[in-house]
């Protein structure tokens, strides 16, 4: 988990930049929702697989994948292969976080199961703090391949040794057979990531091509989308679905700003890479610090925790519509970050703990994976929406910053309605079990003490 973060926070910051000497910055909502899109798709299948015969196979190969997707960005020569190993990143992503809980579950006794999960939250700490910045050093000073490459050479070895690790029996002692159908879920994860994809190449042009690719994206995912979700997730139906629904539409926002601003700051406002490298480490930081003060805030209901981190993430993105003006500093927009990620700080983990109290006893884990797709689908969702706004006004002759400021003001709207909703994801009563306190976005534990 220690490398998965690393290689995470450290991968993120450098994108704008491969984008921009790729010549492919029109397709970047392409490269950036490749990650999210097949993240979908890598949880869906490591939970069945795991399911299904143990934890160890799918930890195992989405670890070898992951150096393998390094590699495969790093010698990149087109936007299409730097989005192509993204999008098996994300698989690999999705497929490690979702074996890496299977694998406390079926490892540990409910007593451990905290401590586990702490452990692996913990994990992310040192990796927020060291990778952005150093990421942005080696992509300014030498070259973003670098960054990509040297990961792969690091992890190449730890990765051997786990894998050699995780040599056995492939089901664990105790564990129940296999009854679990698992083609119907898998084919429509498939189709979702399909529709997530087509939606994400759309919205990088304006004209019939891609607004037809925008057509057939969205119809996919109306059709396919809520049947990995619970009734009623459209509608903000109270209780779990509505907490579902409030998931997706924070991760969509959050995300959203966390692709933006870097872009904008790096092609618009020539900030250096090391500037956005210390952005995303300090968002990390102040996520935590904020996870952490909310886990101290016991006797507080947890829907207001919710209101309230909606509304510091609306002001975040408010200061990213002043960070637009040519003539303000760049430091403005990239502040914006920090505080939403103090927004998120609040938000995520009180999500988390209001969807484990409304869970059906012995449906945790169908209750975290449907957390995880809503987060994956209102990542691409919001990221697809905000670019067509920012494309669409450069297509009618405004200014690049004022397409960034509509984009940005659109992103106004999911914090207000997170506010406007957090009283329908209300617990009803029950024993509500304590969120890890670092809460990282595919990190969502679901043990109890």
């Amino acid at each position: 988990m220690f490398l998965t973060g690393f290689a995470a926070l450290a991968v993120v910051p450098t994108l704008p930049t491969a984008a921009r000497d790729l010549d492919g910055v029109s397709l970047f909502p392409v490269v950036a929702g490749c990650f999210v899109t097949a993240s979908l798709l890598g949880g869906v299948v490591g939970g069945h697989w795991a399911d299904r015969a143990g934890a160890r196979r799918p930890l195992a190969a989405g670890v070898v994948l992951a150096v393998v997707t390094l590699v495969v960005s790093g010698v990149s020569t087109s936007i299409w292969q730097l989005a192509a190993g993204r999008f098996l990143d994300g698989l690999a992503a999705g497929m490690v976080a979702v074996s890496v809980n299977a694998a406390i579950g079926q490892a540990y006794p409910e007593r451990l199961r905290p401590r586990a999960l702490a452990l692996m939250s913990s994990c992310w700490i040192i990796p927020s703090l060291v990778g952005p910045p150093l990421a942005g050093l080696v992509s300014e000073w030498w070259s973003w391949r670098a960054v990509f490459l040297g990961l792969a050479v690091l992890t190449l070895l730890p990765s051997l040794a786990l894998v050699v690790v995780l040599r056995g029996p492939s089901l664990p002692e105790g564990a129940p057979p296999d009854d679990h159908p698992s083609r119907p879920p898998l084919l429509i994860a498939a189709v979702v990531s399909l529709g997530a994809a087509l939606g994400q190449y759309g919205v990088s042009g304006w004209d019939v091509r891609h607004l037809l690719f925008v057509a057939g994206g969205l119809g996919l995912l109306v059709v396919f989308a809520p049947r990995l979700l619970p009734v009623g997730t459209w509608s903000a139906a109270r209780g779990l679905p509505a907490t579902v629904m409030l998931r997706g539409l924070s991760s969509g926002t959050y995300f959203t700003v966390e692709a933006l601003i870097p872009l904008m700051l790096i092609n618009e406002r020539g900030a250096p890479a090391v500037l956005i490298g210390l952005a995303f480490t300090g968002a990390a930081v102040v996520w935590a610090g904020a996870s952490w003060v909310q886990g101290r805030m016991e006797s507080r209901p947890r829907h207001l925790l919710v209101a309230v981190g909606a509304l510091v993430m609306a002001v975040a993105v408010g200061l990213a519509v002043v960070g637009t003006f040519n003539r303000g500093p760049v430091l403005i927009a990239a502040s914006a970050m920090l505080l939403a990620a103090v927004g998120m700080g609040l938000l995520a983990p009180s999500l988390t703990v209001l969807s484990l109290s409304h869970s059906p006893s012995g449906r945790l884990g169908h209750t975290s994976g449907a957390m995880q797709t809503s987060q994956n689908l209102g990542q691409v969702t919001v990221m697809a929406l905000a670019f067509a706004t920012l494309n669409t006004c450069v297509a009618m002759g405004a200014s690049t910053m004022a397409g960034y400021g509509a984009a940005f003001g659109l992103l106004l709207l999911p914090p207000l309605l997170i506010a406007l909703l957090a009283g329908r994801a209300r617990s009803t009563g029950g024993r509500v079990v304590a969120a890890v306190h670092a809460d990282e976005p595919s990190l969502t534990g679901s043990g109890s003490d």
